[in-house]
């Protein structure tokens, strides 16, 4: 029922730069997983992580007694510890999504909502990532709206004044929502996360298996001020698709667009399988941005790209080599909690 949905009641979700209580977040396990790298996936995890532990604290999930004993032999900082058994660690996309509100007089107080989660249309085992949401308003305490559609939280990108931005590609794949058309969804997320507008991109990049994530593309790196991915050579399969959302982009009107340049050699995860790699990743915490690096000639260059875009935040390149293995890097694996008044709510 409307009235029951956080717009009604005055939450939406804020932008990522806006003041975080805690990141969430999940250590990697299982070696099969990740095809042999959890070593070095678990070295550029640990220096993520203690990196981010300096600007704020952050709620690390484990899944078993080995990834406890690991983690807490690498990691250092106020890091919350919690044994959640999960599929996989991209919290961005299985873990809850927060929203806000200022009520007339108080702090600001924050809310959760519960989205499905199906492993990126089917693609992988997600009935334990899928119980996330509900684990971590169970931890806190904390207020928790039912959605009751697929929705990964990779998959949207916020202004936190209401303008949000998306991929044809993802959301209107049949494998996550059929039956739901672009206005079915628009309404949906004005409903649950009160984005009023709207603006839908085309595809995301080779061997992406979120079906192009806005998260990996295109970012807000201030309300006005939009970021996006773009392959200059016209022989890479990905010049194109960016191209075309760099025209909608340049479309709009009202917002400053800036060019962030993807890695310039290609990475492969086989002879088939490239990688999504893209500085576009970034995870933006208080007081810092952290940019997954990949040991590329481009990577200092997108690091002077993004440094004066966001005054009063260390820009911080790190490696991402060995994580990006998995299809993501720092965005993908790191949900933001504000900071405000946990809203202690029925779960609805």
């Amino acid at each position: 029922m409307e009235n029951l949905t956080p717009r009604a009641l005055g939450f939406r979700m804020p932008a990522e730069w806006a003041p975080h209580a805690a990141t969430w977040t999940a250590w990697p396990y299982d070696e099969e997983k990740w095809l042999g790298y959890l070593e070095p996936v678990r070295q550029e995890f640990a220096a993520f992580v203690n990196t981010l532990a300096r600007f704020e604290p952050v709620h690390l999930v484990l899944h078993d007694e080995e990834s406890e004993r690991d983690a807490r032999q690498r990691l250092a900082g106020p890091i919350t510890f919690h044994r959640i058994p999960h599929d996989d660690l991209w919290l961005r996309d299985s873990g809850a999504i927060f929203v806000t509100r200022t009520p007339p007089s108080g702090p600001v107080e924050v809310a959760a909502v519960n989205w499905e989660f199906n492993g990126w249309g089917g693609k992988y085992p997600a009935q334990q990532d899928n119980q996330m949401p509900l684990q971590m308003a169970r931890i806190l305490g904390m207020g928790l709206f039912e959605a009751g559609i697929v929705m990964e939280g990779g998959s949207l990108e916020v202004n936190g004044q209401g303008v949000g931005l998306t991929t044809r590609q993802c959301l209107l794949s049949p494998a996550r929502n059929p039956g739901l058309d672009e206005e079915a969804l628009e309404g949906y997320l004005q409903q649950f996360l009160g984005i009023e507008h709207l603006i839908w991109l085309g595809n995301g990049l080779e061997g992406d298996h979120t079906d192009g994530h806005i998260d990996t593309l295109t970012r807000f790196a201030s309300p006005y001020t939009i970021v996006t991915a773009v392959c200059p050579d016209p022989d890479d399969p990905n010049h194109r698709p960016l191209q075309e959302n760099l025209e909608i982009l340049r479309s709009l009107g009202g917002f400053r667009i800036v060019e962030l340049p993807l890695p310039k050699n290609p990475l492969w995860l086989d002879s088939e399988t490239r990688l999504p790699l893209t500085y576009a990743n970034f995870y933006i915490a208080n007081g810092a941005v952290l940019v997954p690096i990949y040991g590329d000639p481009h990577d200092e260059q997108a690091l002077e790209i993004l440094r004066p875009l966001f005054p009063g935040r260390e820009v911080i390149g790190l490696q991402s080599r060995y994580l990006i293995t998995g299809g993501g890097s720092f965005h993908c694996v790191t949900q933001q909690q504000p900071a405000g008044a946990i809203w202690p709510g029925q779960t609805r």
